[in-house]
């Protein structure tokens, strides 16, 4: 047997590159897998562990509480502890609380085993694309990040479907034991093909930033308990304290951010206005379809009878289009600009969300579903490819991996807040999802809702955006974002880029 390659000079054609990218892969389609089969299966635990709408809400919700309120750390934590350690952490992590979700004996175990996974979804994730990075030679880092994103669509897309399969065959608790067997080929081939690498210098000075990653997932906490528990406990002491609380803790976040040396979330980033700019256009737009993907599910097997396999097949359109279209949507950015796409593509979205309201009692998929998720996944087609390109260019190359992750963080968390909130605003009772008529008439008044919140992205992006912010950019940035969105983009939140990973020096890996 060969030597391995030393960090920085691993080529893709050889045995150990094709081992680091299967860890890659593994790795992250773990926890891309999870985002799209979890909402397939939701009903189902509903009706198994006798479950209101709350419940249903705290199983997405606690998942995406903990990894957006952690996943800039997690990326921090590879850099100074080894990127492969703290991704193999992850994976076990994940694996571990997958495996306790799928053993869950009740609504709060299964709830708090959700939110383990998102901590070891928080070390992962980051961490599959900054080990690539990390470790391939420069001349095939482009293909490597080309290959692990293509394949990662292709676990995206067939998520819904392997999810639906799992519910309405062995049950919905092996939508989450299907985590445990990949973990066991991912975590050891890990350990012995991939070689270590680390960042100490940036990060060693000033330790981390656990106090703001720690306020800013409380803060989180209250908000969401606040809002999922409105609609059962009205005005009353148990939702407004938690409500206040989350306020409070929030704005004690932003004033630690402020003084620390070395803060997770550097809030002079923010001064930078087309970053901003952009951000406020990927809350609005992942807002509206973390609450668009958690209700539509619903509402195709409460109202419309489909099956869990039916209506995780239904869904494919979207991610498939998104696959097959995102690199031509992020060069058509480049060429004209990312102000019309940022514009055009969320009005698309909210159109075909609200095509989706004749989506009712016994609803045709070819005339009444396919329409509208085909008009739906043309507008995240124009619009995501763009977006992360625009994140990308509106910083310094030196900070377009924190950029990437805030913008990343930060769609997670509108997305968790939006599943919390919008059964609120469209007056949803916690038992709304075991009537047919009651999901329904709730379904027709946060459609609107939805696409409200999409136009309002839209409206930002064309005052805010400036045409020129690509043609002005680094090259680094538009070509990272080709490579990263060559084969697909992120439905629940936009890719992830660790920035330029340095090669260590001697002694270092």
């Amino acid at each position: 047997m060969s030597e391995p390659s030393a960090p920085g000079g691993v080529r893709l054609a050889s045995a150990q590159g094709r081992w680091v990218l299967t860890t890659a892969v593994l790795g992250s389609g773990m926890a891309m897998l999870d985002s799209t089969v979890v909402n397939v299966a939701l009903p189902t635990i509903g009706r198994d562990l006798n479950a209101d709408l709350g419940v249903l809400q705290w199983t997405v919700s606690a998942y995406m509480l903990t990894l957006a309120s952690l996943i800039l750390l997690g990326g921090s934590l590879g850099d100074l502890y080894g990127r492969r350690r703290i991704f193999v952490i992850g994976v076990v992590w994940f694996a571990a609380a997958s495996l306790l979700c799928g053993l869950a004996p009740n609504a709060g175990v299964l709830i708090a085993a959700r939110a383990l996974q998102g901590v070891g979804g928080a070390l992962l994730t980051p961490g599959s694309l900054a080990l690539m990075q990390a470790v391939f030679h420069p001349d095939d880092r482009a293909r490597a990040v080309g290959a692990w994103s293509g394949l990662g669509g292709v676990a995206a897309a067939v998520g819904p479907f392997i999810g639906g399969w799992l519910v309405d065959g062995p049950g919905w608790r092996w939508v989450f034991f299907v985590n445990v067997p990949l973990a066991a080929v991912c975590a050891p081939v890990a350990m012995r093909h991939v070689p270590e690498t680390r960042e100490r210098a940036a990060r060693a000075r000033h330790g981390f930033d656990v106090l703001g990653a720690v306020l800013g997932a409380l803060a989180l906490a209250g908000v969401t308990y606040a809002l999922i528990a409105a609609p059962a406990g009205g005005a009353t002491p148990g939702v407004i304290v938690p409500a206040v609380l989350g306020l409070l803790l929030g704005a004690l976040f932003v004033r630690v951010e402020r003084r620390r040396p070395d803060p997770m979330l550097p809030p002079s980033i923010f001064a930078i206005r087309q970053f901003t700019a952009v951000n406020a256009v990927t809350v609005c737009v992942y807002a509206a379809f973390g609450g668009f993907f958690f209700l539509a599910v619903l509402q195709l097997q409460v109202v419309s009878g489909y099956s869990a396999l039916q209506a995780g097949t239904a869904l494919l359109p979207t991610t498939v289009l998104m696959l097959l279209f995102s690199a031509r949507s992020g060069e058509l950015g480049q060429r004209i600009g990312p102000r019309i796409p940022l514009t055009v593509g969320p009005v698309l979205c909210a159109a075909g969300m609200l095509l989706m309201l004749r989506v009712g009692e016994h609803a045709s998929y070819p005339a009444d579903v396919l329409p509208a998720l085909v008009v739906l996944g043309i507008g995240m087609v124009t619009l995501v490819a763009p977006l992360t390109a625009t994140v990308l260019a509106a910083v310094d190359v030196d900070r377009a991996g924190l950029a990437s992750g805030i913008n990343n963080a930060a769609a997670r968390a509108a997305g968790l807040l939006a599943v919390a909130a919008l059964p609120l605003l469209a007056g949803v009772s916690p038992e709304a999802y075991r009537s047919a008529d009651e999901f329904a008439a709730t379904f027709r008044r946060a459609m609107p809702l939805c696409a409200g919140i999409l136009l309002a992205g839209a409206l930002i992006a064309w005052l805010t955006v400036r045409t020129d912010v690509l043609r002005g950019a680094a090259p680094e940035a538009p070509e990272r974002c080709h490579a990263e969105c060559q084969y697909h983009c992120g439905v629940s939140a936009p890719p992830l880029d660790p920035g330029e990973a340095r090669s260590p020096k001697p002694g270092e890996g």
